[in-house]
């Protein structure tokens, strides 16, 4: 891996049978990051050293990426909802005896925490979400420009086996496509970490498992969703969400007024990247985390 985490030792776990991977490090209140698509925890490399003089930084593999597990999939998605998926990351967070934290979160990741801190906001004490507005809202508003920018979410939840067999026949030459795509090319990649991201998209399963994420958001995720909506359960976290200005999100949605139709306490802005801003703007993303979660009411903060 690189550098910037070699001080970060790994840990492993296992919930329910499936193995969720991370790193941890640094000293103080705990933050839990959460990375997104087609990625893994190294998303983080060059924020997570600068976050760990503040925190005790958490960051894990969503399962079905990185170097967690891959449970097989069921008929209606459940093993990849993100509901599973949050529970994941509350038990990694509890294996460390974090009861209550803050998250940072990017793309599919956010998408954890929105369902993390849903579930169970004891557990969550404020959250910074980067690049994505509620993923009920995205499919209830998409737009042709949207669909155009954001074509993997409809070409992977296709029934099987066509997209996973698609990925698995050059899964490198799927990671560098969807990720050179965007606003910047593949620029931003640092050469070891995108050459870690090829590593996992090739490990046997990977495939199946993109695509059972992207399934469950687009039938179970949405269930849960408006089951809230319904209940009238709102996110009463401060939240802070980000967006790249030169990326889909910001220019097909209202960011700011599709979060508080979930969430009490919203504030946001875009910043100067496109859509892999901890990759891309990496000191705006750290003036932005510092002042959201080091502050005289949160436990992380300094004087």
């Amino acid at each position: 891996m690189t550098a910037s985490f070699l001080g970060f030792p790994r840990f492993d776990i296992a919930r329910d049978g499936v193995r969720i991977h991370g790193r941890i490090g640094g000293q103080g209140a705990p933050l839990l990051l959460l990375h997104g698509h087609p990625q893994t925890h190294a998303i983080w490399h060059r924020v997570a050293p600068a976050l760990a003089e503040r925190f005790t930084v958490i960051a894990v593999d969503l399962r079905g990426y990185g170097d967690s597990g891959r449970p097989a999939a069921d008929a209606e998605h459940a093993v990849y909802s993100k509901r599973e998926m949050a529970h994941d990351a509350l038990a990694a967070m509890r294996h460390h005896g974090f009861e209550r934290f803050a998250v940072l979160a990017h793309d599919r990741g956010a998408r954890v925490a929105h369902r993390l801190a849903t579930d169970h906001p004891g557990a969550v004490e404020r959250m910074l979400l980067l690049d994505i507005a509620p993923t009920l809202a995205m499919y209830e508003h998409t737009s042709e420009a949207f669909a155009k920018a954001y074509w993997h979410w409809f070409f992977l939840i296709q029934p099987p086996p066509l997209p996973e067999a698609l990925i698995a026949s050059d899964p490198v030459r799927y990671v560098r496509s969807v990720m050179g795509g965007r606003h910047a090319g593949l620029a931003p990649f640092a050469p070891e970490v995108l050459a870690e991201y090829e590593r996992c998209i090739a490990i046997p399963g990977t495939a199946e498992s993109i695509c059972e994420d992207y399934r469950a958001s687009a039938t179970i995720d949405l269930v849960h969703d408006r089951a809230d909506i319904a209940a009238g359960r709102r996110l009463a976290q401060p939240l802070r969400v980000l967006w790249g200005e030169h990326g889909a999100v910001g220019r097909a949605f209202d960011v700011l007024s599709l979060w508080r139709e979930r969430a009490d306490d919203v504030s946001g802005r875009a910043l100067p990247c496109g859509h892999y801003i901890p990759e891309e703007a990496p000191d705006a993303l750290l003036a932005e985390a510092l002042n959201f979660f080091v502050s005289p009411e949160h436990p992380g903060a300094t004087s």
